[in-house]
């Protein structure tokens, strides 16, 4: 009996087709081993060879780093391997489907078009979940504590607030699951950068070769908050090395697979941040202060204006004369000096120095005289606050009191030393919503700080509620280069009842680790112990 031509045409494209899909996989496979394989280069050496320098530790840092780039470029791969052992599954499928000429019937309706039915309802599920969530609008809260914050993360570290008692606020994943969650994110957001769609606003008449494409080590920077009803969102910046121009890709996950809300170029090099400083007395602060904006506002950024809003006349020729002094040496001129001669209002003169700026819109940065940050703090500022849509809440790393933290020292190392996320060196100070970056116009909006509240907390408050109540977006989260330095503070009696409690709790959560606190407690206790070991020592010896 003959064979039908069509099926024996059926069965030679099978099987052609599987032995091509079969050679992919060998091929995927060889590139895996190679990829994996570890590296021997006899003419290299590394670094810090000269000298001797670099000690023991810096090699284990240099071979723990390789090897955690190893796995996690092994993992892409093994996920790779696993997505085209499906795809390889779905083609047999689809060959054994037109191999059978005849599809079933399912209560009288094609199987085929209730299969598609029952996907088109998932998309349309899946979509619902973004348009619920707080991705592209903001979300009516009635406290701040409604806030659902962001967690911050780059290629190898997460910046975390919930710590409890064994976690730390700096710390590479521990965890498998979160590894290569976090790798599965980067590689989604290179994807929609490197093969845009026609959504992304990429012109069809640019080829492949014509465009710039990212890569995992382009990857800057990515926030990350769940919603517990609803999904996983993902902010994700890359930039390359020598550019300005940031890709802002938002990712969600609506518990199930990722799905892309936008991709977007952001272009920050004309961005100018108003950087407003209230300040009352506090000069050798201040020194300390310009210091700081010397190296990375001056030297580094460059597309900054300082607005000083000083209050009194104590300090205030000293002020100048810090402010004239950097000018001269550097030839820097874009500040303003705001002088009031009336009691300190931290709201006041964040107000103020908010309307003396007079070239219309502008990105401002409410700042402290304590506070120290750095250049990538500054794009962060960038990159998270967008007039009429976000403002951004980061969350500053406090540091505790040198003279506790750094007690088994003769003296304190210098500032640019203590800046490190450890347990014992500092917390993440989720309850002050001092620091913030936000546009001009939207400040101007909401009506700005609440002008009542006298001296010591709660301006920063009632304004972060007043973005709560409205239609923006609160981008709240903690960031790497943003710290508050220790010092002396002072809960004055003046204050009501709840500004002095306030004060006092700041004043507590300021001054050392639990356990720090803990060695001070018992300090009498240690010291009895230590006495008992050393006569019993000399006792028996």
């Amino acid at each position: 009996m003959r064979m039908p031509r069509r099926g024996l045409v059926i069965q030679a494209r099978t099987r052609w087709l599987l032995v091509g899909l079969a050679l992919l996989f060998s091929l995927v496979l060889l590139m895996y081993l190679l990829e994996c394989a570890p590296q021997t280069d006899s003419n290299g050496s590394l670094p810090g060879v000269v000298g001797e320098s670099m000690g023991k530790e810096y090699y284990q840092a240099l071979l723990q780093e390789q090897e955690e780039h190893y796995q996690n470029r092994a993992t892409s791969l093994k996920r790779q391997i696993a997505q085209l052992k499906q795809e390889l599954q779905e083609m047999s499928d689809k060959l054994k489907s037109l191999q059978e000429k005849k599809s079933p019937k399912v209560n009288g309706m094609n199987y085929q078009g209730t299969k598609e039915q029952t996907s088109n309802d998932l998309l349309e599920f899946l979509h619902s979940q973004i348009d619920k969530a707080e991705v592209s609008v903001g979300a009516k809260l009635p406290s701040e504590y409604g806030v659902i914050p962001f967690e911050s993360f780059t290629s190898m570290k997460v910046f975390q607030l919930e710590m409890g008692l064994t976690r730390h606020p700096e710390e590479k994943p521990v965890r498998k699951d979160k590894r290569d969650e976090l790798v599965e994110v980067i590689e989604a957001g290179l994807e929609v950068i490197n093969n845009p769609d026609e959504e992304d606003g990429q012109d069809e008449d640019d080829g492949v070769g014509d465009r710039q494409l990212y890569s995992e080590n382009d990857f800057i920077e990515g926030y990350y908050r769940t919603e517990r009803d609803k999904g996983t969102q993902y902010e994700l910046f890359y930039k390359k090395m020598d550019g300005m121009e940031y890709r802002h890709v938002t990712l969600f996950r609506p518990f199930g697979p990722l799905m892309k809300v936008k991709s977007e170029t952001v272009d920050i090099s004309r961005s100018i941040i108003n950087i407003i400083v209230p300040l009352a007395g506090r000069t050798e602060a201040f020194a300390q202060f310009m210091q700081n904006f010397r190296d990375v506002c001056i030297h580094q950024d460059k597309r900054v204006h300082l607005t000083v809003v000083y209050f009194g006349q104590d300090g205030l020729s000293e002020v100048k004369s810090i402010l004239e002094s950097v000018a001269r040496e550097t030839d820097f001129h874009n500040y303003t000096l705001v002088s009031l001669n009336e009691e300190f209002n931290r709201g006041r003169g964040l107000d103020m120095g908010a309307r003396a700026w007079e070239k219309g819109e502008v990105l401002m940065f409410f700042c402290d005289v304590d506070v120290y940050f750095t250049a990538e703090f500054l794009n962060s500022c960038r990159l998270n606050a967008e007039p009429g849509k976000k403002v951004f809440y980061p969350v500053v790393f406090s540091l505790y009191n040198p003279a506790i933290v750094y007690a088994n020292q003769d003296i304190p190392p210098p500032v640019e030393q203590q800046l490190v996320h450890k347990k014992d060196s500092g917390f993440w100070r989720d309850f002050g919503f001092g620091m913030t970056c936000q546009y001009r116009t939207d400040f101007l909006t909401v009506g700005g700080f609440d002008l009542e509240v006298k001296g010591w907390g709660g301006e920063d408050v009632h304004l972060y509620r007043k973005y709560l109540h409205g239609d923006l977006m609160v981008i709240r989260t903690p960031v790497p280069g943003l710290f508050h330095l220790w010092h002396e503070k002072h809960c004055a009696d003046e204050l009501t009842p709840e500004q002095y409690r306030m004060c006092i709790q700041s004043k507590a959560m300021n001054e050392a680790s639990h356990s720090h606190l803990g060695m001070l407690v018992f300090r009498d206790e240690i010291e009895a112990h230590l006495r008992k070991q050393a006569y019993r020592t000399n006792s028996e010896a």
